[in-house]
């Protein structure tokens, strides 16, 4: 591997960019302080309810992406939504949508895929919001679940293991750099290996995790390690990835249908591990979890500084993120 080229890929990835969008909004909004009741910048927000969390999250999907696959479009809704509830340690309760269309023959393949995967998933689509009188196709879906115990991003520590967990049974779509181990199979089985995630939570052998996104294993790592102010060294050859594909794409582009990290001490990770082995899902430890704030990579004896938090921040949240105030509205000019 080009570990050079890896890291100024990861540093001008389009995912990337998109995650760093987000710094301006957290800024603006002023919710980039980790200490608040409900902490802002992991896969949902959780809301302290009782003796568990509800967890609230939202998916929106870009115009070109929903153009080209709109019934995969229709799926993802639904599919991404469940993998960051479950990414949490919780699990689903319903969804709702937001679809405009330039009419409703248009709008038809999105919704099919929407209706299938809340029928895989057994997550009910609950309402939502409609136009189909637009100029062109635009969508987002919004889930609600529950946890009594998370995984979170801002519990990741130093001297935990790194582990990659993903479904390798699958193949890229035609369009992007979507892996899809999902569409057409067995819901009993998607469920059940999503299951395993609450499962850890519950049983107190995981705190920290995330759910892979579109900025790919890396570009989540990265959002891992800010929220929870710490650093990694990635073993590059230990990712587990399909024979056929290329790395850089693997690593800096590629949103598997089921892909998390793992923050898990080390006393855990051999139980961590073999649960998801029995279920045929490939699990590996990938790297250590430092106090240095950088993310380095590594490939035998080589190794690179990909990203320094000291000098640059990601998506803005986390224990070094500033304290942004609200912005005020401006005030109306008197006569």
């Amino acid at each position: 591997m080009n570990l050079r080229a890896i890291a100024d890929g990861l540093r001008n990835s389009r995912g990337v960019a998109h995650k760093q969008d987000i710094a301006a909004v957290v800024a603006a909004l002023g919710v980039a302080d980790p200490d608040a009741a409900i902490a802002v910048g992991d896969d949902c927000a959780a809301i302290p309810d009782g003796d568990g969390y509800l967890l609230l999250a939202i998916e929106g999907f870009l115009n070109e992406f929903v153009a080209a696959e709109p019934w995969f479009a229709g799926w993802c809704g639904v599919m991404v939504n469940v993998s960051d509830i479950y990414a949490m340690g919780g699990r689903p309760i319903a969804v709702v949508d937001a679809l405009w269309s330039a009419g409703q023959a248009r709008a038809g393949p999105v919704l099919n895929g929407l209706a299938t995967a809340a029928r895989t998933y057994g997550v009910p689509v609950v309402g939502g919001h409609s136009n189909a009188r637009c100029d062109r196709e635009q969508f987002s879906v919004a889930i609600l679940g529950r946890a009594s115990k998370l995984l979170t991003s801002f519990d990741a520590q130093a001297g935990d293991v790194l582990l990659a967990v993903t479904d390798l049974r699958g193949a890229y779509r035609q369009h992007f750099s979507n892996w899809d181990a999902a569409s057409g199979v067995d819901g009993r089985r998607l469920r059940g290996d999503l299951e395993l995630l609450p499962s850890l939570a519950e049983d107190g052998l995981c705190k920290a995790g995330k759910d892979i996104s579109q900025a790919g294993l890396l570009g989540t790592l990265l959002m891992l390690l800010e929220c929870s102010g710490v650093g990694a060294t990635v073993n590059l050859r230990a990712v587990p990835m399909p024979s056929e594909a290329v790395p850089e794409r693997w690593l800096l582009q590629t949103f598997p249908s089921y892909g998390f990290l793992l923050a898990v001490k080390p006393v855990h990770v051999a139980c961590v591990m073999s649960r998801f082995k029995a279920r045929d899902l490939a699990c590996a430890a990938i790297g250590l979890i430092e106090p240095h704030r950088q993310l380095r990579l590594r490939d035998g004896a080589e190794e690179v500084t990909a990203w320094d938090f000291h000098h640059s921040a990601l998506i803005g949240c986390g224990p070094a993120a500033p304290q942004a105030r609200l912005i005020a509205p401006p005030q109306a000019a008197h006569a």
